[in-house]
């Protein structure tokens, strides 16, 4: 595959050559110190190799991420302040309407009804808990960007934008989604430039996906984005049947990496 990108990337002491493909997903990454290619697509074994030969000195080893051990996890051990666990869906439009009530008298404030789309689709990814999945809300970006769910089980890690879309049609022509008559906007680049940036703090593999909460109709969506789901929130909890990617280990693991908000610091 022509086009695959390789970036250096000097963080907490660590030297790293990250592959990603054309559209910014990364698909690998190469630790200089331990000599080894941790492969998140191993479908792209043999382009990620050939993408890194002129940086690599000697054989490295290839194969997935390492887990962390236990006594990674303890290191983990979070303050308070930092621990995103606690945070509710829409934890940051709540903030901001207790800050700046509005003063919206002739029509609903904006905010709240994205702030209902959230709460809806926060309660729908938290019945998928017991199916052996993890979810964390309103995860912060530098640069006031959220990621407004992230969900982690069996069938991977995914980045969750939820939109407002009720009682509305809703149109899918990639990159653009407009729903009703608003004017289209950009969210399905969006919503890769979010999972791009959520790969890249956890070093793994995490997929984009737009959840359309109480959508009337939704049009041209099969297909229309190979690399981006688009689901209803009725749609939803399809995902707690798929598996075979994480194991449960490696779901905690990665659980206890993104409930930490120093992890998001730097992407």
């Amino acid at each position: 595959m022509a086009g695959l990108r390789v970036t250096p990337v000097h963080r907490n002491g660590q030297a790293r050559l990250y592959v990603s493909l054309p559209d910014g997903r990364a698909v690998a990454w190469y630790d200089r110190d331990s000599g080894h290619v941790s492969l998140l697509l191993d479908d792209h074994r043999a382009e990620v190799l050939a993408a890194l030969r002129p940086y690599v000195v000697g054989a490295p080893t290839v194969g997935p991420p390492p887990v962390p051990t236990p006594s990674d996890l303890v290191r983990l051990s979070l303050h308070p302040d930092d621990d995103l666990a606690p945070n509710r869906p829409g934890e940051a439009l709540l903030g901001d309407l207790e800050r700046h009530p509005g003063t919206h008298r002739l029509r609903t404030d904006p905010r709240r009804r994205e702030l209902a789309a959230q709460q809806r689709a926060g309660a729908v990814l938290e019945r998928l808990e017991g199916a052996g999945w993890r979810v964390l809300h309103s995860v912060p970006l530098p640069g006031a960007a959220r990621i407004d769910h992230l969900l982690l089980g069996p069938a991977g890690v995914f980045a969750v934008r939820s939109l407002d879309t009720r009682r509305h049609r809703v149109r899918i022509a990639d990159p653009l989604v407009t729903v009703g008559r608003a004017t289209p906007l950009p969210l399905l680049r969006d919503a890769r430039h979010q999972a791009e940036r959520a790969s890249l703090a956890l070093a793994a593999a995490v997929r984009a996906v737009l959840l359309l909460v109480d959508a009337e109709r939704v049009e041209g969506a099969p297909g229309a984005a190979p690399d981006v789901s688009v689901l209803t929130d009725g749609a939803l909890p399809e995902l707690a049947r798929a598996g075979g990617v994480l194991k449960p280990a490696d779901v905690e693991a990665l659980y206890w990496t993104a409930r930490d908000r120093r992890t998001w610091l730097r992407v």
